[in-house]
């Protein structure tokens, strides 16, 4: 089994292109570096709405290509060895995004479906359904979701700063942890969505709960509103 952080950033900014670009190959570095010393064999580098490849190992570590579409209903994961490069935000439906990720050999994967999104509610091919990092205390609904859509769950940190990276992860199936290899196991349900407890996760856990709170982007699913169902206990 392979450790693999199947949601991950290499930039800690949105917009201003050229820098982010400029930047990308330190924050790559930067991002191998922590999940190596975090016991992670792999990550996938999904930034939003573009695909950096970075090919093979870094500092010891398998990077799996990927890019993490904006559409109209929400964020979709698409990884494996033929991600598209760029992608408008807003441009493209979950089902068109299914589609083009599965003519390219990539898995499409539900991003945070709690999080500021309604890609769960779409009747599409997906993958997968991530269990994200940045709010661990959603596990308990996701995977009543994934049983009822019949879909493995991936674990991604969904990490835009180094030290975030491994707070989920993935575990993988395969013999090797090549793009190929990762969506085939992914496709065949040979993952395992695992969430680092260590405390300082947990207080970024809260962190993002409070953050996202504010900007009124946490959802519930009905079964678990109050007087319905009570929410998970926090990780």
């Amino acid at each position: 089994m392979y450790r693999i952080d199947l949601h991950a950033h290499t930039r800690f900014f949105h917009g201003h292109r050229r820098l982010g670009d400029a930047y990308d190959p330190l924050g790559v570095r930067l991002l191998a570096g922590t999940a190596r010393a975090r016991g992670l064999d792999g990550v996938a580098t999904t930034n939003h709405d573009y695909c950096r490849r970075f090919e093979g190992e870094v500092a010891g570590v398998a990077m799996i290509p990927g890019i993490e579409v904006s559409t109209s209903r929400g964020h979709v994961l698409v990884v494996g060895p033929d991600p598209p490069t760029e992608t408008r935000p807003g441009e493209l439906t979950p089902g068109e995004t299914v589609d083009l990720a599965h003519d390219r050999g990539c898995a499409a994967v539900i991003a945070h479906p709690y999080r500021n999104s309604t890609v769960r509610e779409v009747d599409a091919d997906f993958d997968a359904i991530e269990v994200n990092g940045k709010h661990p205390r959603t596990r308990e609904w996701v995977e009543r979701l994934a049983a009822d859509h019949g879909l493995p769950m991936t674990g991604g940190s969904d990490a835009h700063y180094p030290v975030e990276v491994g707070r989920a992860y993935t575990a993988v199936d395969v013999e090797e942890p090549t793009p190929e290899n990762v969506v085939r196991a992914i496709r065949e349900g040979r993952i395992e969505a695992r969430v680092d407890d260590w405390l300082p996760y947990q207080l970024i856990g809260r962190l993002y709960r409070s953050i996202h709170q504010g900007k009124d982007q946490l959802d519930a699913p009905d079964w678990a509103t109050p007087g319905v169902g009570a929410p998970p206990k926090d990780e």
